[in-house]
């Protein structure tokens, strides 16, 4: 539509311009006929060179006020493309989880164990597993650990013993040998492993105050775990206190070296429960407890 109007435009200032020249001629002939030749070529050319210049950029900004209409046509391709970008990352992370939440470059992705007993087969879940390998194929021992029903969670229940250090500056010698009780539980939805060591022997109360004091002056300088003043219930249903040693570590986010983990939790735990027992045996009650 505007590409046929504007040639119509120019044919009417043509004829405009060559009936202009024709009048002044006439009028001016009788003065002067040199200066009316020069004005009419000033005229003629100036004016037909403005009012071209004018009209051609009328017509181009017809033209660009039309283009701007094409652009909610660009804006579909873009959302398109936003709703594509938002589907791919969950496609990508739905393989790499197993039915136990590991991801594909964890030591146990996608393996079942499980062992037989005389309920038949029980499932053993990855900590579980973990556990089990340090304890049987590591050490040697046989299989004693407890699993529950549903495999969340299990139990390995040990002894050992404990003797003092030989360089003279420890209270308890190498002649002093204590037996220590261990639990270790597994916790397989929070993947936690937790240590307690116990003194097999309650205590007596008229050391129950001694004891907790020197709890709360070890437990600052104890690096890994603490110890605690555990009260229990027994058979009589009397309170007896115990004292234990408890640390735990996570085994979420280990993606090798589970089994490792756990045996760095039982002997560092040996190791600083050793350390704060030598220390309490400062006082001289807490010692002829501990070795009675």
């Amino acid at each position: 539509m505007a590409t046929k109007k504007s040639p119509a435009k120019k044919k009417v200032a043509t004829k405009v311009v060559k009936k202009a020249p024709a009048k002044k001629a006439v009028k001016k002939v009788a003065a002067k006929k040199v200066a009316s030749k020069k004005t009419v070529k000033k005229v003629v050319k100036k004016p037909v060179v403005k009012k071209v210049a004018a009209k051609k950029p009328a017509t181009k900004k017809v033209a660009a006020k039309k283009t701007p209409a094409k652009k909610p046509a660009a804006k579909k391709p873009a959302a398109k493309k936003v709703a594509k970008k938002t589907a791919k990352p969950a496609s990508s992370k739905a393989p790499k989880v197993d039915q136990y939440g590991l991801e594909q470059d964890d030591e146990f992705y996608g393996l079942y164990f499980a062992k037989s007993t005389k309920k038949g087969l029980v499932e053993v879940k990855p900590c579980t597993f973990s556990l089990m390998y340090w304890w049987k194929g590591l050490l040697g021992y046989p299989d004693m650990i407890e699993i529950s029903k549903g495999s969340n969670t299990a139990m390995l229940q040990f002894e050992s013993t404990f003797g003092g250090g030989d360089s003279g500056e420890t209270e308890l010698t190498e002649k002093d040998v204590l037996d220590i009780d261990h639990i270790i539980e597994v916790d397989e939805e929070e993947m936690m492993i937790s240590l307690y060591s116990y003194v097999p022997i309650p205590v007596p109360e008229k050391l129950v105050g001694a004891l907790s004091l020197a709890i709360l002056n070890i437990n600052p300088e104890t690096r890994y775990g603490s110890l605690e003043l555990c009260p229990t219930e027994n058979e009589e249903g009397v309170t007896e206190h115990f004292l234990r040693y408890r640390a735990a570590t996570y085994l979420r986010g280990i993606k090798s070296g589970k089994v490792e983990a756990i045996e760095s939790l039982v002997t560092n735990g040996s190791e600083f429960f050793g350390l704060a027992l030598d220390a309490m045996c400062v006082n001289k009650s807490i010692k002829k407890w501990l070795l009675s």
